[in-house]
């Protein structure tokens, strides 16, 4: 017996004072109605409904269970209503982590579309450029560079960034302009990226096909979050790699110089991954969503 069936037809019938009328609301086989009330009572070991060709009475058992089962079944279309009403509009909190560098440029400028798309989602940003630990800080999901960390995530491709050299016109004109990676380690001061949680600086890298080369130069500030990378260059302290997109604006005012466009500089392929058992979230599926379409219209090809 499918017993929540049963009991909208007990509903039903009450309602109507008639089985024949219950069946024909319910666009059910007469007999079919009948057998679901005659199941439903055997199942409960009571009498709910006394009926005969001229009378129809609810007992009194009837009548409790009556009672308890519209509140039941009224409960039941109210979690319904929630849950596709979540699904539709998620709401609630969500964590997210995201580098600085892209939380600054990308994702923060953008948040009040999404706050107009979801407003019920209240939206938890952490902003650095360390690795979080989704499982063990709570963290819904996170947007980073690199390769998949782990086979238990699961891995949505944002992007890949590409990196640029550059440097002020102000530190090129007294330390004069690098026609070859080599005269960097050679005759230039370094401003470099350093991991926070090895402590271990990043090189500036080129490549043209054939030569390969990794400088460290004289390095005068290591600096472990991305944007403060890029303001640290801003000062004149000396030649460094930032993404792209980073520098772009920066390019068109003359505050930074691009350098070697000849050379190859690395790239850095981003991901959105969350634990493979989340994926079922309405809410993180909704970031999701936003997040690709964000992405594809911020790195499109021109």
């Amino acid at each position: 017996m499918d017993q929540l069936l049963a009991m909208r037809v007990f509903i039903r019938i009450t309602d109507a004072r008639s089985l024949a009328k219950a069946a024909d609301s319910l666009n059910l086989p007469r007999s079919s109605v009948s057998k679901l009330l005659q199941d439903l009572e055997q199942h409960l070991g009571a009498k709910l409904i006394e009926r005969s060709t001229r009378s129809f009475t609810i007992t009194p058992m009837g009548e409790r269970y009556r009672k308890q089962t519209r509140e039941i079944l009224a409960q039941l279309d109210e979690m319904d209503t929630a849950a596709r009403y979540a699904k539709v509009n998620p709401q609630g909190k969500l964590r997210v982590d995201v580098g600085s560098s892209l939380a600054n440029e990308i994702i923060i400028p953008a948040l009040p579309e999404f706050h107009a798309r979801y407003p019920q989602l209240e939206l938890l940003l952490g902003v650095n450029d360390r690795p979080a630990d989704l499982i063990g800080e709570g963290v819904d999901c996170v947007i980073r560079g690199g390769v998949l960390p782990d086979s238990s995530m699961i891995g949505r491709q944002l992007c890949t960034l590409d990196y640029v050299t550059c440097a002020t016109s102000g530190y090129l004109s007294a330390h004069g302009t690098p026609v070859h990676p080599q005269d960097i380690e050679d005759n230039h001061q370094t401003v470099r990226y350093f991991f926070p949680h090895s402590g271990k600086s990043l090189p500036l890298q080129f490549s043209n096909g054939t030569d390969e080369f990794e400088i460290h130069g004289n390095t005068v500030v290591n600096i472990s979050e991305s944007t403060a990378l890029t303001e640290a260059l801003l000062t004149g302290m000396g030649i460094g790699q930032i993404f792209r997109f980073s520098a772009e604006h920066h390019f068109l005012s003359g505050r930074l110089i691009p350098l070697l466009e000849e050379w190859k500089q690395p790239s850095l392929p981003v991901q959105l991954v969350y634990p493979a058992n989340r994926h079922q979230s309405a809410k993180l599926r909704a970031f999701v969503d936003w997040a690709l379409e964000l992405f594809a219209r911020e790195f499109a090809s021109p």
